[in-house]
């Protein structure tokens, strides 16, 4: 990389001072100490295609920030950190990089200003930076514009602070080939839209608290002043008031930033401390939106539930879990704090720069991924951005451990919508044994309310999406199935006059999926391969919703490629089916992935979800597809929904999903004549290779989605004519079934029996619990300690269940047994 020429670069910002120049600094001047008067934040926007420029002017009102806040700061013990984001693969970036640091280091020596801390960083590592505060934030988006980062970094600038956004020219921004772009292209797709850029430009425009500034006309743009809407009179921080009666040191709430933190604070201590008679399980759920401090909260306040646990017990473990350590940071470092304000003795543990334990003497708060939680015995744990982890988890870790608190984001980066409440919720509230306590934030802790810059973060990643709301009416007319199947066209769904549609549509998938990052929104703008369907009601509002990726229609190179185990973007089920099932076919054949599917959470059971899909094949048949599938994390109650609607389970994972616990299922509704065939042969080959790896590779596999699975079998399959029982096998069994004989006796005949009435596609035949028993014992083979504890029965009682059940499937098997 050629060295930064200043004496070129001294020439262009000559170059800048005319047109609006003058204006435009003006404007800053004026932006900033509006910023710093009502605790809010500001950005500026430049654009053009002068890298000198770009760069130049962007350290020249960095510098600029500093004269106005850096000194003050300094008096008050305060450091002015800068953050600049770019993309080190690119040349260009590069050398953008390294004139902002080169003429921001020359200034901040020269005017010794040794609070300023200057940090360079790769957008690759941006997720680190959640849960830190800076001052000035620099995105360089002249290479790509992802829409995670934006939804990651915006919100770490406090009020008073300035972020500065370098973007190539504007009318010609949203047909760049970004690195996002090029991601979600796909080889029969090979072009993505060039939407989502468009999108982010208009809601650029339209918010308040942003200037725009050409720095190739030398023009601005837009002004982004308090005359607009959306920026108004911040009030004054509330004194916060903290509890007369308290258990925890009042150090500990001081460290409190807003009232809406002591509360959280106070909650802890009421509810975790003590050990309530009455009840089995203490629960504190805390929600809120991004930025709000809930984390940092939580953080101070198992600090003081450490102190006083440790007044009536020896040692206290606190297990915190999230889906990366990175979501933890936040409440790590505040506890850091915490501990060392009350003068404790501790070390940290780091892995790849991240805090993963802080270990006292006689106290530790480890971070643990969630599924490894629940293998723990420790005294509270804590469960960050909860929403982002699945329910039924959630639920086991609420049910096995006596102190937990759940913290997590309505609105925001990791945001869930109420879905998270709705689902989550509902069961702890009706359990009489548990305790809880919900404590709900609105107050962000690094900038006022009403700033400008949030709502624009909010809007343009749709990061407050909710469903439209539910009226009677709406409610009848969905009896009556008065819906309507709508295909949207992406570029039009963009647009200014639609966006209330599409904010419907992204509500429910929050509502649906729990977590949606930002990218979800940029895939929906931008991938060629993808398309939105919706049920929409004559009054317009969105009943449920669904995301299509076309996949297959592979060439021959591709699908030697995957047989040999390669891989190949956006083909998720070819590649899959290729690999496990080895049918060429699978490559060739083209269809609908259906990425997501939900149905508005107040309208879920009234057959909006089976009607929806039935549309879906029925277009997916007139596009001349060969099937429709998809993926999705097994649980009852989802698998049960494909089942239903005719899909048949063609894979299932080798292991657990890490984060969600979750076995990952495949599952496809076959079209075309010849993937009717192939399906049906290969979905042999399924079973077959399911039953036998259930003693081994799904032991642990729930027996009563085993058991949806393997009565879904509905003909007889060859595999059935290789199992054959001998007479003197029958005698055997029949004396088990009689009490004489233990399981352990039989225990071959029996699995020869329960294969042989899988195989005939006659587990259904079964009450589902007897099935469930058979499997769990027989076909996993699961222990008798574990059976009593999987189905709730003393160890006598479920022998005796087991007995009655296989004697149920010997008979439905008699007539078909024969015996050699």
């Amino acid at each position: 990389m050629r060295k930064p020429p200043f004496r070129e670069l001294r020439d262009k910002l000559r170059e800048l001072a005319k047109g609006d120049y003058r204006k435009f600094l003006q404007v800053f001047r004026g932006s900033i100490r509006e910023a710093q008067k009502l605790n809010q934040r500001r950005m500026v926007v430049l654009c053009g295609d002068d890298d000198l420029k770009l760069s130049g002017l962007s350290a020249e009102l960095v510098i600029r920030y500093l004269k106005l806040v850096a000194r003050k700061r300094r008096k008050e013990d305060k450091k002015v950190k800068i953050l600049y984001f770019f993309h080190d693969e690119f040349p260009e970036a590069l050398l953008r990089a390294k004139i902002v640091r080169k003429v921001l280091k020359h200034f901040i020596k020269s005017a010794d200003l040794d609070n300023v801390e200057l940090e360079l960083a790769v957008y690759e590592k941006s997720i680190k930076y959640l849960g830190t505060t800076v001052q000035v934030l620099v995105l360089d988006l002249l290479n790509d514009l992802r829409p995670n980062d934006i939804g990651r970094l915006l919100g770490i600038v406090e009020g008073g602070g300035i972020i500065i956004l370098l973007t190539p020219p504007h009318d010609r921004w949203p047909r760049y080939l970004t690195l996002f772009k090029q991601s979600l292209a796909v080889p029969n797709h090979p072009e993505p839209r060039h939407i989502f850029i468009s999108w982010f430009l208009r809601h650029l425009y339209s918010h308040g608290g942003i200037v725009i500034y050409d720095v190739g006309s030398c023009r601005i743009i837009k002004e982004g002043s308090s005359s607009e809407k959306e920026v108004v009179t911040s009030p004054v921080r509330k004194e916060l008031k903290l509890p007369q009666k308290k258990l925890f040191p009042e150090e500990l709430y001081r460290l409190a930033m807003t009232q809406d933190q002591v509360n959280v604070i106070e909650a802890i201590e009421d509810n975790m401390v003590e050990r309530f008679k009455d009840v089995s399980r203490q629960v504190v759920v805390i929600v809120a939106d991004r930025g709000r401090g809930k984390s940092s909260a939580v953080g101070i306040g198992i600090v003081g539930l450490i102190e006083e646990l440790l007044k009536f017990k020896n040692r206290v473990r606190i297990a915190v879990t999230a889906n990366e350590p990175s979501s933890v940071q936040s409440l790590m470092t505040l506890a850091i704090k915490a501990l060392e304000t009350l003068g404790k003795n501790f070390r940290v543990i780091k892995r790849e720069g991240f805090i993963i334990e802080v270990k006292g003497d006689r106290f530790s708060i480890e971070y643990w991924p969630p599924l490894e939680v629940l293998k723990l015995n420790v005294d509270v744990v804590v469960v960050d951005e909860a929403a982002g982890i699945p329910v039924p988890l959630l639920h086991k870790i609420w049910w096995k451990f006596r102190r937990t608190i759940f913290s997590t984001t309505i609105h925001g980066y990791e945001g869930a919508g109420r879905g998270f409440s709705v689902r989550f919720l509902k069961r702890i509230r009706g359990d009489k044994k548990t305790r809880l306590a919900i404590i709900e934030m609105s107050e962000p802790i690094r900038y006022s309310a009403d700033d400008p810059i949030e709502k624009f973060q909010f809007d343009v990643l749709l990061l407050n999406a909710e469903p439209a709301e539910l009226t009677s009416d709406d409610l009848e007319a969905i009896k009556r199935g008065e819906y309507t199947y709508v295909a949207f066209d992406p570029e039009e769904l963009f647009k200014a006059e639609n966006e209330e549609i599409l904010r419907q549509i992204f509500g429910i998938y929050v509502l649906a999926h729990y977590r949606n990052e930002p990218d979800d929104l940029g895939m929906l703008a931008d991938a060629p391969h993808h398309s939105i369907r919706a049920m929409v009601l004559k009054s317009g509002k969105v009943v449920a919703a669904a995301q299509l990726a076309e996949e297959g229609g592979l060439s021959d190179e591709y699908i030697d490629e995957l047989l040999r185990g390669g891989k190949i973007a956006g083909n998720i089920i070819p590649d899959r089916l290729l690999k496990h099932l080895r049918r060429r076919v699978f490559g060739r054949g083209v269809g609908w992935r259906i990425v997501r599917i939900a149905v508005h959470i107040d309208s879920q059971g009234m057959g909006i979800g089976s009607a929806f899909m039935r549309k879906i094949v029925e277009e997916a048949i007139n596009r001349g597809y060969d099937w429709v599938g998809a993926g999705f994390g097994v649980t009852y109650e989802l698998l049960n929904f494909w089942l239903k609607n005719g899909f048949k389970v063609m894979h299932i994972s080798p292991d657990r999903n890490p984060v969600s616990g979750e076995y990952t299922a495949l599952v496809i509704y076959p079209l075309s004549d010849e993937w009717k065939k192939a399906v049906y042969e290969a979905f042999e080959d399924f079973i077959v290779k399911f039953v036998e790896c259930l003693p081994v590779v799904y032991r642990d596999f729930e027996s009563d989605a085993a058991y949806l699975i393997l009565s879904s079998v509905d003909r007889p399959l060859t595999a059935s004519e290789d199992i054959n029982i001998k007479e003197t096998q029958i005698d055997r069994l029949s004396l088990y079934i009689s009490g004489v004989f233990t399981l352990e006796v039989v225990f071959d005949v029996a699995l020869l029996l329960l294969k042989k009435l899988v195989f005939l596609g006659r587990l259904s035949s079964l009450e589902q619990k007897d099935g469930q028993l058979l499997i769990a014992r027989i076909l996993q083979g699961k222990p008798w300690e574990n059976m009593s504890e999987e189905f709730s029965m003393g160890r006598v009682t479920v022998a005796n269940a087991v007995r009655s059940a296989l004697a149920k499937a010997f008979k439905i098997l008699e007539s078909s047994i024969s015996p050699h």
